[in-house]
């Protein structure tokens, strides 16, 4: 009877403690609100250099996580009075111009939900990387949710600083009024999301004050690094530097931290906007 005593007692310590087999994100999906271009590579990485220069047809990357808690979605994408050819009634001549957005209605976060068997009540926290305009257009779709940020980004999305505000990249129409209201959980840096280690906020400035990307486990014992623009597509990985970056010290230090996620979990990363990568895995289910 002791000895049943003492395995029961185990068992319980056991079941009390985190357990990454019960940490299962169900699936991620990933999809794009629309494209930007066609435009030279480097209109967005300057460094690039001529010989490597190559037209691209960006994805502007949004993700679906399923876990057993509660429905994520990671960044929201254009606004959806972008579609349609409506750009500029809702962006700066400038930024329509240069990348020509090619959104759909069907393209928007609310229309992707939908067309997985969703709907945008049941989201139960929206993450977002940081408040440009491609990633942060559709927050007022979900007025039921949390909504994950880091505090600095947020603060810059209000009131960003003057240099930031000239090209137009925060469009405060996304986020003001009823945005001004909803729940936020205003991070610190990293962050759990459900306590179980299989959906983590990975803080990763530079590119913005308050850039974040997030690392999924699944159940199949993967780990996906979703880094949205903390990497845009793989010439940065290559050593060439993104062209609009809040510190290209903090930007490469965050691309050397999910670089190191990647090789210690023996995981991938997934880029903001690349064409390649996108072609070959977007538009489907991880598990």
């Amino acid at each position: 009877m002791k000895r049943l005593g003492i395995v029961a007692a185990l068992l319980g310590i056991l079941f009390a403690l985190p357990s990454t087999a019960l940490a299962q994100v169900k699936g991620v999906y990933w999809t794009t609100s629309g494209f930007f271009g066609p435009f030279n590579i480097q209109g967005l990485i300057p460094t690039v250099p001529k010989e490597k220069a190559r037209d691209v047809t960006i994805p502007v990357s949004m993700w679906v996580i399923d876990h057993p808690k509660g429905l994520v979605v990671f960044d929201t994408g254009n606004n959806a009075a972008v579609s349609d050819g409506q750009c500029k009634k809702h962006w700066v001549a400038g930024n329509c111009d240069f990348l020509k957005p090619s959104q759909k209605r069907e393209d928007v976060i609310d229309a992707q939900l939908k067309k997985l068997g969703y709907s945008t009540d049941q989201v139960k926290a929206v993450i977002t990387s940081h408040a440009h305009l491609d990633h942060i257009g559709n927050i007022k779709l979900f007025p039921k949710a949390v909504h994950v940020i880091q505090k600095k980004e947020l603060y810059q999305a209000w009131w960003p600083e003057k240099f930031q505000r000239e090209g137009g990249v925060f469009v405060v129409a996304d986020f003001d009024g009823p945005a001004r209201d909803f729940n936020y959980l205003e991070l610190d840096g990293d962050y759990d999301l459900f306590g179980d280690g299989s959906v983590t906020v990975l803080s990763t400035p530079g590119h913005t004050l308050g850039h974040q990307s997030v690392r999924v486990k699944l159940a199949s014992g993967k780990t996906m690094v979703i880094a949205q623009d903390a990497i845009w597509m793989k010439e940065n990985l290559e050593g060439y530097p993104a062209g609009l970056n809040y510190s290209v010290k903090d930007y490469n230090n965050s691309i050397n931290r999910l670089k190191m996620i990647r090789d210690l979990e023996n995981g991938e990363i997934y880029f903001g906007h690349d064409q390649d990568q996108y072609k070959a895995g977007g538009g489907k289910w991880y598990k």
